[in-house]
C-alpha cells in the first residue's frame, strides 16, 4: 500500500528504527506505506515514520475500532483473553506489515486480579533486534491498548532477548505474507 497524504495539521511521529519524535508540519506531503492495526508508517522525504492511531485525522484519516472499542466490558469483568489477544493484534512492526502477535514478539500474558477486582496484565516481549530504537514505542502502545479494557487497570511490559527472536517463532500466516514458504 502506498499513497500520498498531506499533513493537515502539525503532528508528533516517531523515526523509525530510531525512536526519536519529530514533528510534521501543515502542508508537508508523506507517503503511507503501511496503514495496519490503526497505525500508520509513513515515507517523509526519504525516511520512515511512525503515526500513532489517534492522529490519524493528521493525515485525513479516520481513527480504526479497536477490539476494546467494539465490546462493553466493565471494571470487575472477568478477562477475556482472546479479545485481549485481538488487541494486541493491532499492533504492527512499523517496518513490517504483520502484527506482533503473529511475528511471535509475545512470549508471556499473564493475569492477576487486583484488590478492586480489576486486573494487572503482565507481557513478556521481545523484539526483531535487539538494539531497535522501536522497542519503547512498542511497549508503550501494548501497555496502552492493553488499558483501553475497563477491567484493566495495569499493564507492564517487560522485554526478554532470550530465548532471541528468529522467524520461526512467526505463524505460518505471517510467513506466508513476508513470502517466506
Amino acid at each position: 500500500m502506498s499513497d500520498v497524504a498531506i499533513i493537515r495539521r502539525e503532528v508528533e511521529v516517531t523515526t523509525v528504527p530510531y525512536g526519536e519524535k519529530m514533528n510534521l508540519l501543515p502542508g508537508q506531503e508523506v507517503l503511507v506505506t503501511q496503514a495496519m492495526g490503526g497505525s500508520f508508517s509513513l515515507n517523509v522525504m526519504g525516511n520512515l515514520v511512525y503515526l500513532d492511531g489517534k492522529d490519524a485525522d493528521a493525515i485525513g484519516r479516520e481513527a480504526v475500532q479497536l477490539p476494546s472499542d467494539k465490546v462493553d466490558v466493565k471494571k470487575g469483568d472477568d478477562i477475556d483473553e482472546a479479545l485481549v489477544w485481538s488487541q494486541l493484534r493491532t499492533i504492527y512492526d512499523p517496518e513490517i506489515p504483520v502484527n506482533i502477535v503473529d511475528l511471535g514478539l509475545i512470549y508471556d500474558l499473564g493475569f492477576n486480579r487486583l484488590e478492586n477486582n480489576n486486573y494487572h496484565v503482565g507481557v513478556q516481549m521481545t523484539l526483531t533486534a535487539p538494539g531497535c530504537g522501536m522497542g519503547p514505542v512498542l511497549v508503550q502502545e501494548v501497555e496502552d491498548k492493553l488499558k483501553l479494557f475497563a477491567n484493566i487497570d495495569q499493564a507492564d511490559v517487560v522485554l526478554v532477548f532470550d530465548p532471541p527472536w528468529n522467524s520461526e517463532m512467526m505463524t505460518e500466516e505471517a510467513k506466508l505474507e513476508l513470502g517466506l514458504f
